[in-house]
């Protein structure tokens, strides 16, 4: 959250403080498991998640720069990754300089409703340093999701955010 507040145009109301990241909590995935059988089928942190041994899962960031602000706005969301690229993931998960390493691909398993249809987006991983979450760098130049990430975004987009979300319960359902 930031510590400026803002007035709604929706509500015509003052909020506090502007939000500046949402997050999703689990992959759109698990959405589709009945929930009886999520115990058996899904393995689950806050981090990773793994769907009947075959679906692998990292939470990660999509940082979108703000004009005129130190901080970017985050995406909180979900990316499928290979079962090869996961292992090696648990495997640096506690390794200085885990960083360094090559970026691999992944694909937005998050629905990002502002944006139109995000499942399924190609994206690079990047790898953070330890105790952060991944960074994950959508390649579809042409969509307005990674349009914003490369060309940033103003205050009053993220007002808009927060509008939407505010005053949308179909938008805000599952984050």
């Amino acid at each position: 959250m930031h510590k400026e507040g803002f007035e709604c145009s929706v509500c015509g109301q003052w909020h506090d403080r502007l939000p500046f990241s949402y997050s999703v909590k689990t992959p759109h995935a698990v959405a589709a498991i009945p929930p009886a059988e999520r115990d058996r089928r899904v393995v689950f942190t806050l981090d990773q998640c793994v769907i009947d041994d075959r679906e692998f899962y990292l939470r990660g960031r999509i940082p979108v720069p703000v004009w005129g602000k130190r901080d970017p706005f985050i995406w909180g969301v979900w990316a499928r990754v290979s079962p090869q690229d996961f292992v090696r993931t648990n495997e640096l998960w506690k390794v200085k300089g885990r960083e360094a390493g090559p970026a691999y691909p992944g694909w937005l398993s998050s629905r990002i409703p502002p944006y139109g249809e995000t499942l399924g987006l190609e994206l690079r991983v990047l790898t953070q340093v330890v105790g952060r979450r991944p960074h994950f760098e959508l390649t579809d130049a042409a969509h307005p999701l990674a349009r914003e990430q490369r060309e940033g975004i103003s205050i009053e987009r993220v007002k808009e955010l927060a509008e939407a979300f505010l005053h949308a319960g179909e938008l805000s359902a599952g984050w």
